[in-house]
Parts: structure tokens; sequence; C-alpha cells
């Protein structure tokens, strides 16, 4: 079978949705299937390649609205080659977007079977008239896609229930997941940097992890500052974003990282004693959670989407009653200073991980989908 995956954004873009995509495509050519990635055009890259998984990627141009975190799609895009690749399935990700949009609406009118996968539960726009405009946009946007017919599914149960705010029913969950064993390869990986040493951790001090985009609803900031709190205590922040500035001039004990490879932040997660994400963000199910889980590194978190499924309860992790610095500080101790009860909770997030959330079991499903699919041509 011939698969495409729609995503308005994709590797080396850093994100959840990428990721998911990428995870997704790559079990398809290792099944014996063809993996067709449409997503935005970006500085210094082909408009199409085969990249070294035999991920045949097709770039098509963009207006870069909002810094490039919401590419609009250009008019009359160049997709000719694209439709005349006999696609037997398509993957749309996700709700809102103008190619997401353009996506099923080309399916719909070519015969060709699909789903929709979303990843958020809330608005991409928040307060004002921006938030009210956004969130109408939202609606229309749902509206057309869900008109053209095809199930919804979401990254958790979280998101299903948010998308009945676009009077959609969901089909079911593809959720979020991981490869543990995969991950588990990538903390040998060469070459291997030991992070504690390269960030000059005390013998007797913490090393506290973030990863993610370094925008203010996910919260790396007021991390940072509630790390100040903590003597000995490091905190290593890989990503990119409007807030790393601020965060560069912090300096030590805080340390930018940048974007890294996915190697490296495997093996940040692997030796870190706490994986902290205080973030505020209409998430659908954070990757990088599932990751730190299955690298048995202790978390706190916030209550966000998916983490009531992977994390069920207080024996699984730290949960943070709001984003404070104080409040983080607080919740960093509690894992710091107990790593008996840390580890316990750890290993308990571990062991759900392993029996719900990984690559297999989805990619299993969305096969029983698309095999089941009834053709439309």
């Amino acid at each position: 079978m011939t698969f495409c995956f729609f995503s308005a954004q994709y590797l080396p873009t850093p994100g959840g949705v990428e990721r998911y995509t990428w995870n997704l495509a790559r079990r398809c050519v290792a099944a014996g299937h063809r993996a067709l990635i449409v997503t935005s055009a970006l500085p210094g890259q082909p408009a199409r390649e085969r990249d070294a998984d035999g991920l045949e990627i097709y770039r098509l141009p963009v207006f870069p609205v909002m810094d490039g975190r919401f590419p609009v799609l250009r008019p009359f895009p160049p997709a000719a080659d694209l439709w005349a690749q006999s696609i037997d399935f398509a993957v749309i990700q996700t709700r809102m977007y103008t190619q997401s949009i353009w996506a099923a609406r080309q399916c719909r009118r070519r015969g060709i079977p699909a789903l929709v996968i979303d990843h958020s539960t809330g608005y991409m726009m928040h307060g004002g008239l921006g938030g009210v405009a956004g969130a109408w946009y939202e609606h229309l946007a749902c509206g057309i896609i869900r008109r053209c017919g095809f199930p919804f599914y979401g990254v958790s149960g979280d998101v299903c229930r948010w998308l009945q705010n676009f009077g959609i029913t969901a089909a079911g969950t593809l959720p979020n997941a991981v490869d543990p064993d995969e991950l588990d390869r990538l903390t040998r990986a060469e070459p291997r940097t030991d992070w504690r040493h390269a960030l000059q951790v005390p013998d007797d001090g913490h090393l506290v992890a973030f990863v993610g985009r370094l925008i203010p609803e996910k919260g790396a900031l007021r991390l940072a500052r509630a790390v100040q709190q903590l003597p000995g205590c490091v905190l290593a922040v890989a990503g990119t974003g409007p807030e790393e500035e601020a965060l560069r001039a912090l300096g030590a004990p805080v340390h930018v990282l940048g974007a890294l490879p996915h190697p490296q932040i495997v093996q940040l997660l692997d030796q870190a004693d706490c994986y902290c994400l205080p973030t505020e963000y209409a998430e659908g199910f954070p990757t990088t959670l599932l990751e730190a889980a299955a690298c048995r590194c202790p978390i706190v978190c916030t209550h966000t989407a998916g983490t009531g499924e992977l994390l069920p309860g207080e024996d699984c992790a730290v949960y943070l009653p709001d984003t404070r610095p104080d409040t983080l500080a607080a919740a960093l101790r509690t894992v710091l200073e107990d790593p008996a009860a840390a580890r316990t909770r750890a290993d308990n997030a571990l062991h759900n991980l392993q029996a719900h959330f990984t690559w297999q079991a989805v990619f299993a499903t969305m096969m029983k989908i698309a095999q089941s699919a009834p053709s439309r041509r």
C-alpha cells in the first residue's frame, strides 16, 4: 500500500506531531509499504527528497505565519506529481491547518480513503480579538474537514473529548507512543554525551531536564527560576523559541542547549534526575513525557492531555497544582530529596507505558483502519 501523511510541519522542525508522523511513516516502510510525507517548505530544504529511512518527502510552498508556527499553504500548490503516486490511504494531521483542509478536500475529490488525527486540547490562539478570530477560524476549518466524511481520531482521550467542541465524535484514539527498545539503544548510541560532566553537575548535585519549544505556555522560564532556588541543581533546556534569549541571560545553573539531535535528547533524559514539563499549552499528548517514562526518568508535570492515561496517579508522577516558580521548586524537592520514591514512581510509569503506548500497537491499529476503509474511487 502507498500511505500519504499530511503534516503541516515536519522534521527537522522539532515537535510531537513531527515525530509522530516520522514514527508511523517509518513503520509503514519497515512493513513493506510506501510512505509519502507532505509538509511545508523550509529554507534550505529541497522541494522533494527521499530520506535515509526511505520516506518520500514533498514540501509545498507556504506563508510562514506566526513566525512559522502556523504555515499557510500558498494557493494552487504544485502537487501534480504527488497525486500521480496512486495513494491508497491518507493520514491527515491536524485539524486546523490550511494544508489539512486542502488535503481532506483533495482526498475526497480523488476518492482516497483517509483519517484525521488531532493532537491538541485547546485553541491555538488565546485572548483578545486574535483569540476570538482564531477560534472562529478553527471551527470553520473543522467544519470543512468534517464535511469531507473522514473519521477523526485523537492522540489521547482528552483530545477526543475536546473534538466534541467542534461537533465531532471521535472514532477512537491513535495514541502518541514510543518504541522503548529503540530508546534504550539510543541511550548507548555513539557519539554518547555525558551530560552530567558536560554541564558540570556537582557530585552531590542534581540534573533537571526540560525538552520542548521555548514559548511562554511551555513554562521553561518559570522552571529556570525555580531551579535557581535549589542549591546544586542544574537545569538543561533543550529547544528553541522566543524565550531562548531570556533563558540564556540567566546563566548558570541554567544551560540552554538549543535544538538537539534526538539521540542526545534521549541520553539527557536517561541521565537526568528529573524531567519537568510545567506546560499550560493545549497539549495533545506530549512526546517528551513518553520518552521520559521510557527512560525511567522521574517526572514532574501539570495535568495536561494524556497525562492521566500515561501517569494515572501520584504513584507515577508528581503533579503540579500551578506553575509558579515556588510551586515548581517545592515539587522538584519532593523528587530530588527522596530518590527511592522517585524511582518507584518512574518504574510505575514505565510499566504502564510498555503496556499501552508503543508504536507497534499504534501502527497495527492504523493498518486495520486502512485495510478496512472502503475505497471512494
